[in-house]
């Protein structure tokens, strides 16, 4: 039996770039990178990051470069893909690749406090605005007896 299966969860190095194969497919390629912290037998902390090589086809490709942007935070899922070619100098490249089958996107991170943003006039209004895609329910009453199932 064989597996080859990638979970990587990291920030985006750069943009996504978004590009159409000749087929009409769209692809989508973007860089993720992922830090590992450990004690070394010292007891010092130590830190390593890793840098992966993403492609996302079809119409997850659209979305990924629609939302994401450089610093993004985000869960890939797929699988791990190596690919050579002869470049023009005549050597053999290599390119290994995670082919994602699932993009999850993480925590925004534009939502950022007003003090932050160094707006005063937000500072001191201390009541909460709902988000403009809150749902508002009615302040009647429901009488169970009136659904009709």
């Amino acid at each position: 039996m064989y597996f080859n299966r990638a979970i990587i969860i990291g920030n985006l190095t750069r943009d996504p770039e978004l590009k159409s194969l000749p087929s009409g497919v769209q692809i989508t390629t973007l860089g993720i990178a992922t830090n590992r912290v450990w004690k070394d037998k010292n007891g010092a902390k130590q830190e390593s990051t890793d840098y992966h090589n993403v492609v996302v086809f079809g119409r997850q490709a659209e979305t990924t470069a629609q939302y994401l942007r450089k610093g993004s935070s985000v869960l890939i899922e797929g699988r791990m893909q190596t690919r050579s070619w002869d470049a023009p100098d005549g050597t053999k490249k290599y390119r290994t690749e995670v082919v994602a089958d699932r993009v999850q996107f993480g925590p925004r991170r534009d939502n950022v406090t007003p003090s932050a943003k160094g707006d005063l006039s937000k500072e001191t209004d201390n009541q909460e605005t709902p988000p403009a895609d809150a749902i508002e329910y009615p302040e009647e009453n429901i009488n169970v007896d009136d659904i009709p199932f």
